[in-house]
C-alpha cells in the first residue's frame, strides 16, 4: 500500500492508523502548495481531488477521505481499531468519525486561508469552542472517544485538533481535551508517524 500525504494535513489521522495496525505501507509525501511528488510528478494525475490523504491498494486501486481510509485500515486487522461492522458500536465509530469530519475538520479549514475574514474566524473559532464544550466532559470521563479502547477515530480526532498549534488556539480552557491530546500523542504508533511526517523534530507534541 501506498499512503499519499502531507506533514501536518489531516493525513496524520491514517498515518496514525496505519502503525497502530502494525501494516506495512510505502509513505508518499506530497506538497500541497504545488501539487507535485518528490519526483515532480503532478498529483493531480494521481488524486484528481488534489488533497491528501490518499491510499492506494497493491492492486492499484485508491480510497480517498479520511473516515473512509481509518476503517479501510482497521478492517485489515479486525477487533484492534473498529468495532465489527453491524455492531451498534460500529455506528457509534461512524458517528464519532462523522462528528470530527464535520464539526471540527471542516470548522477548522477556513482558518488556514489567509483571504477569510477577520470575523469569519472569530465566528468558526466560536463554532469550535462549542465542540470542545462538548468533547471535554466525554473525555474527562474516559480516556478515548469510544471509551477504554482507541480507535481510529481517536486517530481523526488527535489529527484535527493539532491543528490548536499553528492556529494558536489555547485548549486550556478544556482540561481533559488538551489531555487526551497529550495521551495520544505519547502512543508509540503516533510518535513513529510523526517522526516519518516531521523527520527533523524529535518527538510528537500537542
Amino acid at each position: 500500500m501506498k499512503l499519499y500525504y502531507s506533514p501536518g494535513a489531516c493525513s496524520f489521522a491514517p498515518h496514525i492508523a496505519l502503525h497502530e495496525a502494525g501494516l506495512s505501507f510505502e509513505p508518499v509525501k506530497v506538497d500541497l502548495r504545488t501539487h507535485k511528488l518528490a519526483d515532480g510528478t503532478d498529483y493531480y494525475t494521481i488524486n484528481p481531488k488534489g488533497y491528501v490523504p490518499l491510499l492506494e491498494l497493491d492492486d492499484g486501486t485508491r480510497l480517498s477521505e479520511v473516515a473512509v481510509i481509518v476503517q479501510y485500515i482497521a478492517d485489515r486487522k479486525p477487533g484492534t481499531l473498529a468495532p465489527a461492522f453491524g455492531s451498534l458500536e460500529r455506528y457509534r465509530l461512524m458517528e464519532w468519525l462523522n462528528f470530527v469530519a464535520t464539526e471540527l475538520h471542516k470548522q477548522f479549514s477556513p482558518l488556514f486561508y489567509p483571504d477569510t475574514p477577520d470575523a469569519t474566524k472569530q465566528a468558526q473559532r466560536a463554532r469550535l469552542a462549542k465542540r470542545f464544550d462538548y468533547l471535554n466532559p466525554i473525555l474527562a470521563k474516559q480516556p478515548f472517544l469510544m471509551g477504554q479502547s482507541f480507535t481510529v477515530a481517536d486517530a481523526y480526532l488527535h489529527a484535527i485538533v493539532n491543528w490548536s498549534n499553528p492556529l494558536k488556539i489555547d485548549l486550556s480552557p478544556w482540561p481533559a481535551l488538551q489531555e487526551y491530546q497529550q495521551r495520544i500523542a505519547a502512543r508509540p504508533a503516533v510518535q513513529a508517524a510523526y517522526r516519518t511526517e516531521h523527520p527533523d523534530k524529535a518527538v510528537a507534541t500537542a
